[in-house]
């Protein structure tokens, strides 16, 4: 079994969806001092890797720890999409993985926008499925759709045409996610647990995939 780091980590200067509160962490204890370390915390919800709930967009939508532990693991495949000519993810591309998905319950959507991770590029152009795209994914009943950029929606979106197809379906959302290279097509298990919190409309969360050899 090989198991694959899928997260960013967390530090004081990492990249951040424009509006975000940098994380701080704050030293309480040192050995020197109390004989043993104590961190302090504060991070947003949607800090780096995350997960959006369907409470973060959708009125009375669903929280993080409404969800049985179930939902946040499970078969999963990546639709290789480094090829894109466009910015936009068409159904016309995504029906070429059709049978693939199919056998799925998350889709891991590899762009390879992740290289650019600590640059200005990161936030600007990065691939989208279309809406189009989005209403053709949710009739899989899939747990979730992941991918390497910084939202499902466009930068400079308003209305968030995607999050809302999505999350409507009670589907979570993966953002963030980084070394999907290093995946198979599919075969493989895909975890992303987030932080057991209340009322929860995201939170940052451990990605990883399991290879069974």
């Amino acid at each position: 079994m090989k198991i694959i780091d899928l997260t960013h980590t967390v530090t004081p200067g990492m990249p951040l969806y424009p509006g975000t509160k940098p994380p701080e962490l704050t030293t309480l204890c040192t050995v020197n001092k109390n004989g043993f370390i104590e961190k302090r915390i504060s991070i947003s919800s949607h800090t780096g890797t995350h997960m959006d709930a369907p409470a973060h967009i959708i009125p009375r939508g669903a929280t993080l720890d409404q969800w049985p532990v179930d939902r946040f693991a499970g078969r999963a495949s990546v639709l290789d999409l480094t090829d894109l000519k466009t910015p936009h993810i068409e159904v016309e591309i995504l029906k070429r993985h059709g049978p693939v998905i199919k056998k799925s319950e998350f889709v891991l959507l590899y762009t390879g926008w992740s290289r650019y991770w600590g640059q200005q590029k990161y936030f600007e152009g990065y691939p989208v499925l279309t809406p189009g795209a989005a209403r053709w994914l949710v009739e899989f009943q899939l747990k979730g759709v992941g991918m390497d950029t910084i939202s499902a929606d466009e930068a400079n979106s308003i209305h968030l045409p995607v999050h809302n197809i999505l999350l409507e379906r009670d589907m979570a959302i993966i953002e963030n996610l980084v070394h999907l290279d290093r995946l198979p097509p599919t075969d493989f298990i895909f975890c992303c647990f987030p932080l057991k919190m209340e009322d929860a409309e995201a939170s940052p969360l451990r990605a990883v995939g399991i290879i069974f050899d």
